[in-house]
């Protein structure tokens, strides 16, 4: 029999819960460590969606990497989908663990790690670290297998993220080799990146005037959030799949980008 306990404690051993950011919410967010895993179904959002997902999965534990309750709840009225979410998963025992900013801030087997596998990039480092710690901190830096023109290393960056489109500064004529990371919300990073030496720089949700601070020194590539973080759902997939053979894991089938393109 394995326990939700048995679980927490091997993701926080990939990914410890003291290394989340101080705004964030890792860990436990509904449940009980002593319940016995029937079925985790992983996802990046844990909407009252994916929790419908999950009762019909047979899963009894959400393993998301966004926590549904970022902020402090007050009341809960199922009028907000946070509300829903919670009360369908209170109503149901389903268990909801948050695995974000703690996985995002490690070097091996973290979020950042997985989109340089996808891109191919070697040499990996992080591209700020932590005082006195080089493998723990914010985003990731690699080196391409061979140069690209700017416009080639769109191409071969919107196919391998599969994002419908990308958001990006001018083009020059300086090939792309090393490429900085940060999955999520990095636009904080921007003048890191170029002090780094990064020759484009990739993540989301960058602001049109945070655009500017590119100044012509780094290719800014804005891949959009669901895109940069999707395959984060494969990766804590594969983590729990390996390790535990006695419960059945997935991959949400649904989709909980709330962004459409036209």
């Amino acid at each position: 029999m394995t326990k939700i306990q048995d679980l927490t404690d091997f993701l926080e051993g990939i990914a410890p819960l003291n290394l989340q950011e101080t705004y964030d919410n890792a860990g436990l967010i509904y449940g009980d460590k002593s319940w016995e895993i029937k079925g985790v179904l992983c996802c990046l959002d844990a909407t009252e969606e994916i929790l419908h997902e999950a009762k019909q999965r047979n899963c009894n534990l959400i393993v998301s990497h966004h926590p549904i309750i970022f902020k402090g709840l007050k009341q809960i009225q199922y009028q907000h989908y946070v509300d829903k979410a919670i009360i369908y998963a209170i109503k149901n025992d389903i268990a909801i663990y948050a695995i974000h900013t703690n996985l995002d801030n490690v070097l091996e087997n973290g979020v950042n790690q997985r989109i340089a596998k996808r891109l191919n990039l070697s040499n990996l480092q992080i591209l700020a670290s932590k005082p006195n710690h080089t493998d723990i901190g914010t985003g990731i830096l690699g080196i391409l297998e061979k140069p690209l023109r700017p416009a080639d290393f769109l191409t071969f960056l919107k196919l391998q993220m599969q994002t419908q489109i990308i958001r990006h500064t001018a083009l020059s004529s300086q090939q792309i080799s090393k490429v900085a990371i940060t999955g999520g919300s990095g636009a904080f990073w921007i003048k890191t990146a170029i002090a780094a030496g990064a020759d484009a720089y990739v993540t989301a949700d960058v602001k049109y005037h945070e655009f500017f601070e590119a100044n012509g020194e780094i290719l800014l590539c804005d891949i959009g959030h669901y895109e940069s973080e999707q395959f984060t759902i494969e990766l804590l997939y594969e983590h729990i799949s390996e390790k535990f053979r006695n419960f059945a894991s997935h991959c949400a089938n649904l989709n909980t980008n709330p962004i459409q393109y036209f």
